[in-house]
């Protein structure tokens, strides 16, 4: 199943009830789309919400409302069914947003090109935490709900762990000889594996964040986004437009799940059921792949490649090399943004 967009995707999520799934494009729009196993996605919604590029969406709310963030330094909520606006943080950052993430139902936090990471509390409607760790901009976040901690990576090359609990930086790792554009945290929380330009994974002991581990150089191009399927295996989406399920600990190219015709991965993400799988790349196209439909090898005109596999595993992430354009500097209070709400 797949739909072709006009501009080059930034960013997808899917909704966790419905079969809708959004993607946040270069332009500043935002665009719906429904899919099911016997059709092509339709698009429901397509609203201009951003000014600049919209690098970042998530679905919230229980999925009642789009959080999306942007180029233009705003966070933006919007209602799903309509994709009208419902509140908007105009300054929420002083750079581009390049990364939003949920932590729990009244939480989220944003990354932006600076390297500064923003914690948003949307029931007292402000930030309620800030880390200025990195000093290049925000590649990939992800939540441990049990120790209460954000891990980011960043285009200076560095891992950081930081407590939301006591508001500070618990760690971070050397400057590796790479960029760091992904993460995921695998082995019941002991590894964490992180991607690069150069295609090797890194992989991280918890609690030894100084250097990496152990490297991976399974890949041959860029590992620009991941996901974690289960303990001992992710996905990866490489800058040579395959997808691939990948085993950590042994390390291992399992097998190819999909492609996109040899243009860079965007993003990942799962469905709320787990049953598919969705990537969009610089092909334009956004792809979801039935998780438990054989891959049907007589159809030699599709592209739609189907996984073998179990999809039973873990939440959405997705990864983002820094774009082009900055924002403003801040200057409205966090206050307004979630008023409507």
């Amino acid at each position: 199943m797949e739909a072709l967009h006009e501009e080059l995707p930034f960013d997808l999520d899917f909704h966790p009830s419905s079969p809708l799934v959004v993607t946040s494009l270069i332009t500043g729009e935002l665009c719906i789309f429904r899919y099911g196993p016997e059709s092509q996605p339709e698009r429901l919604v397509s609203v201009k919400a951003h000014k600049e590029s919209c690098r970042a969406v998530r679905f919230v709310d229980s999925g009642k409302v789009i959080l999306s963030g942007s180029a233009d330094c705003s966070v933006l909520a919007s209602d799903v069914e309509s994709g009208k606006a419902i509140a908007r943080l105009q300054d929420a950052h002083e750079n581009a947003i390049n990364r939003l993430v949920c932590l729990t139902e009244s939480t989220i936090a944003t990354g932006d090109d600076d390297g500064c990471i923003k914690v948003w509390d949307t029931r007292e409607r402000a930030c309620c935490n800030s880390f200025d760790v990195h000093d290049d901009y925000i590649s990939d976040m992800t939540y441990v709900a049990d120790s209460n901690q954000i891990l980011a990576t960043s285009g200076d090359g560095t891992l950081s762990v930081n407590s939301l609990r006591r508001n500070k930086v618990r760690s971070r790792s050397e400057f590796s000889e790479d960029e760091l554009l992904s993460l995921v945290v695998m082995k019941n929380g002991k590894k964490v594996v992180c991607g690069t330009p150069s295609g090797a994974l890194l992989l991280y002991s918890w609690g030894y964040f100084k250097d990496c581990s152990d490297r991976f150089l399974g890949h041959t191009q860029s590992v620009d986004t991941m996901l974690k399927l289960d303990e001992e295996t992710l996905v990866s989406g490489s800058s040579d437009g395959v997808i691939r399920l990948v085993g950590i600990l042994p390390n291992r190219i399992i097998q190819p799940l999909a492609e996109h015709s040899e243009y860079p991965i965007e993003a990942l993400a799962f469905s709320n059921d787990k049953k598919y799988l969705g990537s969009i790349s610089h092909d334009k196209m956004l792809k979801v792949v039935n998780g438990d439909k054989p891959a049907d090898d007589s159809d030699d005109d599709s592209d739609d490649d189907a996984m073998d596999v179990d999809m039973a595993a873990t939440s959405s992430k997705g990864s983002r090399s820094k774009k082009a354009g900055k924002g403003q500097s801040s200057s409205r209070p966090a206050s307004d943004f979630f008023a409507d709400l």
